[in-house]
């Protein structure tokens, strides 16, 4: 399985930067997400995970970086996040980081809100600086 990097864009649309490491199971999203074809683009990321989970079936690190996302972008983010639950409610070793820049921020919100409706927890992890 070959790991999945895409550099992002920052044009009139915003993708993030995508690193998900097949031999690692360290997978990051980082930037900001707001594009025209949310989920063609997420879908890609949403295969990976899939096609991780069905051969590879080893732990999962996902690393959400994200310092702004569109409504659409968080409804894909939601359904990894549920793939995601639904693995590790299979016996899967699932671990979520949320990084955010403050507590207003409306990523943090939204990362409470998403804990809640999925029923996960999140390792909720201040960015310092650039992180």
């Amino acid at each position: 399985m070959e790991d999945l990097i895409i550099r992002g864009e920052k044009k009139t649309y915003f993708t993030p930067d995508v690193n998900f490491s097949a031999s690692t199971g360290i997978c990051t999203i980082s930037g900001e997400s707001y594009q025209e074809e949310t989920f063609e683009f997420f879908n890609r990321l949403i295969a990976w995970l899939e096609e991780y989970i069905v051969k590879i079936r080893k732990p999962i690190e996902m690393n959400y970086k994200l310092t702004y996302f569109n409504t659409s972008s968080a409804r894909a983010i939601q359904e990894m996040v549920i793939m995601l639950k639904k693995y590790k409610d299979q016996g899967g070793n699932v671990t979520i980081n949320w990084y955010y820049v403050d507590e207003e921020d409306s990523t943090y919100e939204e990362a409470e809100d998403m804990q809640a409706q999925v029923g996960i927890r999140f390792n909720m992890i201040k960015m310092e600086g650039n992180d």
